[in-house]
């Protein structure tokens, strides 16, 4: 098996603790930064914010359905949040780090994946990469737009405002 990962960033103009706490509550904010279009249910089933966190995701990928269980960790809390597949698949990484402008934040989403090898497992990467990669960016603005839709200028964390 081949490993490999996809990634995108962006900047978010938010502080870090807030942006970070909607990443963490998958609970109440967070069902509300992945696409629709593709995530069919994200269901906590134990937990809901931060590490220990577990949930049941259905994601609707090239015409067909898939579910899966995550297990959260913080690896870095604060700044990392890893979600682990069950069935050891795959695993994401958000991370949020400061930007060079006072009081924003870049956000990197990151999978690593395993392929097949040969030419069927490079197919899988190309394909995978480029579908990942829409999702992400598609994630990522729907982030920044619930972030400013929750006043992104008061400093507050989510996890903590009703």
């Amino acid at each position: 098996m081949t490993r490999y990962h996809v990634s995108r960033s962006r900047p978010i103009d938010a502080p870090r603790a807030q942006v970070y706490g909607v990443i963490a509550d998958y609970r109440r904010h967070h069902p509300h930064i992945v696409p629709p279009e593709y995530f069919s249910k994200l269901e906590v089933t134990e937990g809901g914010v931060g590490a220990g966190t577990r949930t049941r995701v259905e994601m609707r990928v090239l015409g067909s359905t898939r579910a899966f269980e995550q297990v959260v960790t913080e690896p870095e809390p604060g700044r990392v949040i890893l979600e682990t597949n069950s069935g050891g698949l795959g695993a994401t990484t958000f991370t949020v780090d400061d930007a060079p402008k006072s009081g924003s934040v870049q956000v990197t989403i990151t999978t690593e994946l395993e392929s097949r090898p040969g030419i069927g497992g490079h197919v899988q990467r190309v394909l995978t990469s480029a579908m990942l990669g829409r999702i992400y960016d598609k994630e990522l603005a729907r982030l920044a737009d619930y972030v400013a839709g929750l006043g992104a200028g008061r400093g507050s964390d989510p996890r903590t405002t009703p």
